[in-house]
């Protein structure tokens, strides 16, 4: 029997609480309590638990600490995976999985003496720093550290700082232009056989859909003119390994880099993944010809991890910030959301530590940074800038296209994955807003931390320090735009908002801002949502204030220009103490300097329209954020009518080849396919473009394997009917439901009248927005539990990947009609005079989303389920959403619970439930 750590242990889940004595009192038995003992056990001893935060809100006790074992394997095994469920630690440390909730009180306790006894062991692989580490946690009283001190021997020669052990990275030389080749059919149908493998199934759409994909690889023709191809693509095409095939034959031909972007994380893990079917993990000499390339935010900050390992952080981050300091030793890139941290560290420790970690704020300071050669996103950006293939996102593309540093790294080969999101995106990158955090953001950005804060927010007087003490004029400049960043919003000016005392004329504005828009407001919203009002017919003191406001960001941008202009100088005048590393710094904070300028700008063109006429090109509108019964931003924002008009100019335009390609990129109604549509959405039009068009239909036997109810009897509103059906489907199913929501208050409140009763029958049920876990952990659990169900939003319904029985069912509680904000109706109102008129406009966002979300239930051959819709009115219009030949019934929720109790494939009882739906 494996030895049991002599600690008491508590598990608490929907289903009841279960606690444990030591082993050595009464031979350790375990036994069911209330919560009240429970929480009174947990403040007499440290108890043994997994995922406090996720205990704690089972107890209804915010307070609860323990011995947490998911800290405790964090340490042990950094950048190791683990399902953080009782389940998945057992199957992590190699023990026998609990059969019920009563028996995790003493896996609990065997998991403790598995990772304690691995701090004995000599084939511990994660031993180096360990023993350093574990005097920095006892000094911060990690209750884990009393513990394992008599378990982890001090080394014989003392252990190296972790900055220290990291490796440096190495300068290469600039890649050459890539060679002009074009890709024979047959050498790109070779190459993909070769990728796919001997034996493997000869599939004609995948063959297809490859063969197009070569031709964006095409040497282009006129400048400004890219190959564009939209390539729609089933699901079960394998639509991946199609386009790596040319792309992979494209990069070992003429020695350039192919980007692929993605909209999800989980689709950017499976493109790494397949990507080691066509490149090994190193060349030869060692450089990696594949790297996943996220925004600076994603990766840890070795200067903001420093400052916290020496008291930047107190109390549980500090302990955090260890942990981290472990992890990073260990990382293979450094990448702290969705890398190899586990994304349930964080949650551990309530604050937000991990964005502290990382660099939020824009604040690098490049080669001024002491820890530069060793830094992650620069070694990142570096391999980049030298693969094959670059793994990326959306945003970064869209981002590195509009002002990267370095031009002539910028893509020029794309292939947009998910690419029916590549519209979304751009509305958010070319968007603009000025809203009090972003302001606040921008005047720490200059003149540095206040007085109050923690940290290390240098201010630019401090990061240009010597360049300030060598060149008088830009030192002047420096001074200038301290002194005129007063104005921006300072820390407390939500509060002074909501007093009507704001300090300054930003917040003067938002102070206008927010006044009106509660005046407008006819929501009726509870405070838990946000409200809004168009910039029409504004107050004399709203436009009033935005002129004094646009006075004070000019006088902010004016010496941020100049300051630019110096340091150009001092670049090209360079003095003798100006060594690679001081210009290299230099050029960062120009690039720094020119986002802020641009932004700037970008606030005052938008402060200029308010009180005259609306620019066609724009919908601008005023807001109050709220959440949780707070209000947490104010603002006025401005967004591209349609968002494709600058990706077409800042992506489309300087590139020589793009691919979008999607299960969905089309939306179908009665008369098939509308590729009009996804043209338009494309972006190509803006360039008097017209791009190639293709279309691979999924091999799946949808009519045998899928079914989509649509349940009649649900009334609309009704939360208790809402959460019992919710409840007996996923009985009926016996788990393996996915369920979305339009609402989270709709979410919260199934869930509080559901978990309990589901737990009871051994069915876990976990929701965004409940239980203290991110949504990626959660993903983890629900793929890894056969019999859990998940609840969620938008997120659950894009980025889920669960093939298999872990997902059997889908249930809308709705139909997902779109929000009604200001930018819907602004985009409704122009769709009018196109076909299908305001009401096509909002049938092809719905029939998106309801394909998008059917698309999570069959993701192979062997996969079938049932997608359910509680909606008793469900347009007839929209069942075209669905691939052709899945089933669709209109039904009660009595005859939905049989047929999912019974699964895909009762055949027989079709006519009779389709019969007796028709007559009713």
């Amino acid at each position: 029997m494996t030895a049991a750590l002599p600690l008491p242990a508590l598990h608490a889940s929907h289903a009841g609480t279960w606690l444990r004595d030591a082993p050595q009192v009464a031979g350790g038995a375990t036994r069911g309590c209330s919560k009240g003992e429970a929480v009174m056990a947990a403040a007499d001893t440290p108890l043994l638990l997994l995922n406090a935060p996720l205990v704690a809100s089972r107890l209804g006790y915010p307070d609860l600490s323990g011995l947490d074992l998911l800290e405790l394997f964090a340490f042990v095994h950094p950048a190791k995976f683990c399902v953080p469920t009782p389940k998945g630690l057992a199957h992590a440390l190699g023990l026998e999985e609990p059969a019920s909730d009563d028996a995790v009180p003493l896996l609990l306790q065997r998991a403790g003496a598995a990772l304690v006894g691995m701090c004995e062991s000599p084939d511990w692989a994660e031993r180096e720093g360990a023993w350093s580490s574990l005097q920095s946690l006892a000094r911060l009283r990690w209750p884990w550290a009393q513990v394992l001190s008599p378990h982890i021997r001090q080394p014989e020669r003392a252990e190296k700082w972790l900055f220290a052990r990291l490796p440096e990275w190495e300068e290469a030389p600039e890649r050459a232009q890539p060679q002009q080749v074009l890709l024979d059919e047959l050498e790109v149908e070779g190459q993909l056989e070769r990728l796919t493998g001997e034996g493997a199934e000869r599939r004609e759409g995948q063959r297809q859909f490859s063969r197009g994909a070569g031709g964006i690889f095409a040497p282009r023709d006129k400048n400004k003119r890219p190959h564009v191809l939209l390539a729609q693509a089933g699901t079960g095409i394998g639509k991946t390994l199609g386009y790596l095939a040319p792309a992979s034959l494209w990069a070992e031909r003429s020695g350039g880099t192919v980007w692929v972007s993605t909209y999800t994380k989980n689709l950017q893990r499976q493109l790494r993944q397949e990507s080691t079917r066509a490149w090994p993990a190193a060349r030869a000499d060692g450089s990696p010809p594949v790297v996943v390339r996220k925004g600076r935010e994603n990766y840890l900050c070795l200067l903001n991890l420093e400052d916290a390992l020496q008291g930047g952080f107190s109390g549980r981050p500090a302990v955090l910030a260890q942990l981290v300091a472990r992890w990073a030793a260990y990382s293979s890139d450094g990448d702290m959301i969705g890398g190899d941290l586990p994304g349930w560290l964080g949650t551990l420790f309530r604050k937000r530590g991990i964005a502290a970690l990382t660099d939020q704020r824009g604040e690098c300071i490049y080669a001024g940074c002491p820890h530069y050669r060793k830094c992650f996103i620069e070694r990142s950006a570096r391999a980049a800038a030298q693969a094959d293939l670059v793994i990326a996102n959306h945003a970064l593309v869209m981002v590195n296209a509009a002002r990267g540093r370095d031009i002539s790294g910028r893509p020029t080969r794309i292939v947009f994955d998910e690419g029916h999101h590549v519209f979304d995106a751009a509305d958010s990158i070319f968007a603009a807003g000025l809203t009090g955090n972003e302001a606040i953001e921008l005047r720490r950005w200059i003149v540095g931390p206040e007085r109050t804060s923690r940290g290390r927010r240098r201010g630019l007087a401090a990061r240009l320090a010597d360049v300030a003490s060598y060149d008088e004029a830009g030192g002047e400049a420096i001074e200038a735009a301290v002194e005129a960043a007063q104005a921006l919003p300072s820390e407390g000016w939500l509060g002074r908002l909501a007093e009507a005392m704001p300090a300054g004329p930003v917040e003067a504005l938002l102070a206008e801002v927010r006044t009106t828009t509660y005046a407008r407001d006819e929501s009726g919203q509870e405070a838990g949502y946000g409200i809004e009002t168009e910039t029409a017919q504004l107050p004399g003191e709203l436009v009033e204030a935005a002129g004094m406001a646009a006075q004070a960001l000019a006088a902010i941008r004016q010496p941020l220009l100049k300051l630019s202009g110096r340091l150009e100088a001092v670049l090209e005048d360079a003095p003798d103490w100006l060594d690679g590393q001081g210009r290299a710094r230099i050029e960062g904070a120009r690039h720094s300097l020119a986002w802020r300028i641009d932004l700037l700008a970008a606030w005052e063109a938008l402060l200029a329209r308010l009180g005259g006429p609306a620019d066609p090109d724009f919908v601008d509108w005023l807001a109050v954020d709220r959440g949780d019964a707070r209000e947490f931003d104010v603002g006025i924002h401005r967004h591209w009518l349609d968002p494709m008009k600058p990706f077409a100019k800042v992506v489309l335009e300087p590139a020589h080849g793009v691919m979008l390609t999607s299960a969905t990129l089309t939306d179908r109604d009665e008369s098939g396919p509308d590729w009009p549509g996804a043209i338009a959405r494309s972006g190509a039009p803006h360039l008097d473009l017209v791009p190639r068009t293709a279309q691979s239909d999924s091999p799946f036997d949808y009519a045998s394997r899928a079914e989509v109810l649509i349940v009649t009897d649900i009334k609309r509103g009704d939360i208790a009917a809402l959460a019992g059906a919710y409840s007996r489907l996923i009985e009926a199913s016996d788990g393996g439901v996915l369920g979305l929501f339009t609402a989270i208050r709709r979410m919260r409140a199934v869930h509080g009248r559901t978990a309990d009763r589901l737990a009871r029958a051994g069915l876990p049920l976990y929701a965004q927005h409940v239980d203290p876990i991110d949504t990626g952990t959660l993903t983890d659990i629900f793929r890894d539990d056969p019999r859990a169900s998940l609840l969620g939003t938008d997120a659950l319904r894009d980025g889920v990947d669960v093939p298999g029985r872990s997902l059997r069912c889908v249930v809308m509680e709705s139909t997902p009609w779109p929000r009604p904000t200001i930018l819907h109706r602004a985009r409704r109102a122009a769709a009018a005079a196109q076909p299908g008129g305001a009401k096509g406009f909002d049938d092809r966002i719905i029939r998106s989303r309801l394909a998008q979300a059917f698309g999570r239930l069959i993701r192979s051959r062997e996969d079938s389920g049932h997608f359910v819709v509680l909606s008793a009115a469900f347009p007839t219009r929209l069942l075209s959403a669905f691939p052709p030949g899945a089933p669709v019934i209109r039904l009660t929720l009595e005859q939905a619970l049989q047929r999912v109790a019974q699964g895909v494939g009762a055949q027989d009882m079709i006519g009779a439930a389709q019969q007796e739906a028709d007559t009713q």
